[in-house]
């Protein structure tokens, strides 16, 4: 049977099954050019998004066309990439077949699972419905909806106490994410929004910023984390720190033993990875990850690779490799290689070894900190550094396009490019 396989594959080209299309799913796709092989990529969603920038979608700044492309039309012009939409609900690694929840099922002779991460609420699933999370467009269009109808019901209330919990909006984590969502609603409520409304100031908005651990921005350099901290609080985010979240109700939320009233909760505190686990029955860390050898693959099945925020892969002093944007293009990258590797008939090479190339985040509209290791920037400066980062890494001059002109519109007049209230497939009421 082996045999009868690798004749196929020699024949008709290696079939390879990505699952999804993340960072990590399209660079390897990318890479494959050009090689002997089938490609079928399967996603949930018919488009590939640049996440780092999703806060700026969910904030008003950017469109969400501005940081999703369409996968189809990533790939229209290569004959060897087949495009599925559909969720994939288990794998046969003995059949070598990945099924879907329309029934359907895709043979594979390798297969390539990144599939990415979702929210984590620590044994609290039914918080999301009132704290959402920031993964999807969908999630970025909600998450706007939810900004900004707050302050428009704000102006219609008469009632005080209803009026100050409209104006309250929470963050739950201060992550990177955390930290750029919190800023961008502050410079909204305090920069962009004043004068538009009559019965309300926008600028007595009340933004916290909640962490269960001692600081903001934690695994970060220290100085760096304080600048950031700092930079917040001068825009008038209240930061709790040491302070977890116990409970979320459509009320508020409870701090400890605080009960704060808050109509805009959001969540930024942890993630968890796809069912990837559960679908190969292979071992996972605490959050989910798979856990794989130095060549990205499974321990017992060499045929099967794991990349991308879904895997667990090891780096140094017990670290894994953090699930970053650059971090999922290295290992697409390096499981390319294999495979065209393979095809030739050699051995699977090196193991892959991640290279860090900095941490950058932005606290709002000309302040973020950027750490390249020896190179530590903050204030303007980074922001600046960061938007170039962030924009080379975007698919396509369209976009790149775009994006500078919707930052410098929103640098030079301080008005967001995005400020409507849509009704779509994520609307909450």
């Amino acid at each position: 049977m082996d045999k009868l396989r690798s004749l196929k594959s020699q024949r008709f080209g290696t079939r390879v099954v990505v699952v999804g299309a993340g960072f990590a799913g399209v660079e390897l796709t990318k890479r494959l050019k050009g090689a002997p092989v089938r490609i079928t990529v399967i996603d949930r969603h018919n488009y590939h998004l640049f996440q780092p920038l999703l806060y700026q979608a969910a904030t008003a700044v950017l469109a969400p066309s501005e940081i999703a492309w369409p996968i189809r039309e990533m790939f229209r012009d290569r004959d060897d990439v087949e495009v599925v939409l559909g969720a994939v609900t288990a794998i046969d690694r003995v059949a070598k077949r990945v099924s879907l929840a329309s029934g359907a099922s895709i043979a594979f002779d390798i297969l390539v699972i990144a599939t990415g991460a979702t929210h984590a609420y620590f044994g609290h699933p039914e918080w999301e419905r009132l704290a959402p999370g920031l993964k999807t467009v969908d999630d970025a269009t909600s998450i706007r909806r939810r900004i900004l109808m707050a302050f428009e019901e704000a102006e219609r209330s008469t009632d005080q106490d209803r009026r100050k919990a409209l104006l309250t909006f929470a963050v739950v984590g201060a992550g990177p994410t955390g930290v750029e969502l919190a800023g961008m609603i502050a410079e909204l409520a305090r920069s962009v929004l004043p004068g538009e409304y009559r019965r309300i100031d926008t600028r007595q908005a009340q933004i916290l910023l909640i962490e269960a651990g001692d600081r903001i921005l934690n695994g970060y350099d220290v100085s760096l984390a304080a600048f950031a901290h700092h930079a917040l609080v001068r825009r008038g985010v209240e930061i709790r720190l040491g302070q977890p979240v116990t409970s979320v109700s459509d009320d508020g939320l409870t701090i400890g033993k605080e009960q704060v009233p808050a109509a805009t909760i959001l969540w930024a505190a942890g993630v968890q990875a796809s069912p990837a686990a559960d679908w190969l029955a292979a071992p996972a860390d605490k959050s989910g990850r798979v856990k794989v050898t130095p060549h990205l693959m499974l321990p017992e099945d060499g045929d099967i690779f794991v990349i991308g925020d879904t895997a667990h892969v090891g780096w140094h002093d017990d670290k894994a490799v953090p699930g970053i944007a650059p971090a999922a293009k290295q290992e697409g990258a390096y499981v390319a290689d294999v495979i065209r590797r393979r095809i030739a008939g050699e051995d699977d090479g090196k193991p892959f070894r991640y290279r860090h190339q900095g941490d950058l985040a932005t606290i709002g509209r000309s302040a973020a900190i950027v750490d390249f290791g020896r190179i530590k920037l903050k204030g303007m400066l980074a922001w600046w550094v960061w938007g170039v980062a962030h924009i080379y890494f975007l698919i396509g001059g369209r976009s790149r396009l775009a994006v500078a002109l919707s930052w410098l519109w929103h640098y030079v007049r301080r008005r967001p490019s995005a400020q409507l209230i849509t009704r779509g497939a994520a609307a909450d009421d």
